[in-house]
């Protein structure tokens, strides 16, 4: 820092303005010339009032940027309840989905349940069925073997009483099967 305050010195003591002489009050002095230019342009800025003009213009800057910053804090506010606003829906969606799934699995439970009971129930009216059909095949086989049994007793018995009966004999089984046949009618 010494170093440069001491480099500013030597800088400004080799300028032509110091090398001036004389009375102050002068135009030959350069150093009286300048603070008049100088002066003279601060009046002719202040005259086209060039401070006011760049007030205004700072003032309009920082107005636009002001408003710029404004408008993005409501689009960020804005983006902000969007924001909620899908993430609630989100949510509501996400809910919305697992009530349904948990509808379909208690649909799927129900339907399971249902499809046991019904093929339960199918196999019993089966089973019943098959059952019913044994107990008539059972019953048409025990038929047809009784009548098969009468069937050959009855021819047994004609044979043999074919071999052992004579015509008197066969004349008085007549004779007694009318008298039975008439008794039982009247």
């Amino acid at each position: 820092m010494k170093k440069l305050m001491t480099t500013a010195l030597f800088a400004g003591a080799a300028s032509p303005a110091l090398a001036a002489s004389g009375p102050f009050i002068s135009l030959g002095n350069t150093n009286f010339v300048v603070l008049l230019a100088f002066i003279l342009f601060l009046a002719v800025l202040m005259y086209f009032k060039v401070p006011a003009m760049i007030g205004g213009m700072l003032d309009k800057r920082a107005d636009a940027i002001r408003a710029d910053l404004e408008e993005a804090k409501a689009l960020r506010e804005e983006a902000q309840t969007l924001l909620a606003s899908y993430e609630r829906k989100q949510k509501e969606v996400q809910s919305q989905a697992e009530r349904i799934v948990a509808q379909a699995k208690d649909e799927a439970e129900r339907a399971a349940t249902q499809a046991k009971a019904d093929i339960k129930a199918s196999v019993a009216r089966r089973l019943a069925a098959a059952e019913e059909q044994i107990a008539s095949a059972e019953a048409s086989a025990i038929r047809e073997v009784k009548d098969r049994a009468v069937t050959v007793a009855v021819s047994a018995a004609r044979d043999i009483l074919a071999a052992q009966m004579t015509a008197a004999d066969g004349n008085k089984l007549i004779e007694e099967s009318i008298a039975t046949v008439e008794a039982k009618l009247h």
